[in-house]
């Protein structure tokens, strides 16, 4: 295999490409790989009091914003993230959906979702009171999301 890095000046945001004579099992690996550094390169810090938090993407139930302030909300603790909600849709690997203007949800972290036609859907987790809206916008999305975390399984 042969690693090479090119520069040029005129793009806008870096790249990685993979060329291969077909796909098999070590470039889905490779690929893993780089998503994976990549993301934890770019992980959010999450802060509460005076002190940084480095929490596992997985123990995030959501994100959400209020007056400008971007919180993450685990099953028992809140925690303050610097970046705004675009930033994270950037970051944030593809088990992370927008569920609303204003809230990112884990989808791994879904134990129920109150359906309701005329206005917004209800998401509840396990183990805790705290629960999120999915607008009528986001809720087919998010349940192809979830249908593709079934079918992975």
């Amino acid at each position: 295999m042969k690693i090479k890095i090119e520069t040029d000046c005129n793009i806008s945001e870096n790249e990685i490409i993979i060329r291969c004579n077909s796909i098999n099992d070590d470039i889905i690996r490779l690929q893993s790989l780089i998503n994976n550094t990549y993301n934890n390169l770019n992980q959010p810090v999450f802060y509460k009091n005076e002190k940084e938090y480095y929490i596992p993407l997985e123990k995030i139930l959501f994100f959400e914003t209020n007056n400008g302030i971007v919180n993450a909300h685990t099953t028992n603790e809140l925690y303050l993230v610097k970046n705004k909600l675009y930033e994270l849709e950037e970051i944030l690997p593809g088990f992370f959906t927008r569920v609303s203007k204003s809230t990112i949800l884990n989808t791994h972290a879904v134990y129920s979702i109150t359906r309701n036609i005329t206005s917004s859907s209800i998401v509840e987790f396990e183990n805790t009171h705290k629960q999120v809206y999915v607008s009528r916008y986001y809720y087919k999305p998010l349940q192809e999301k979830l249908k593709e975390k079934r079918l992975s399984l």
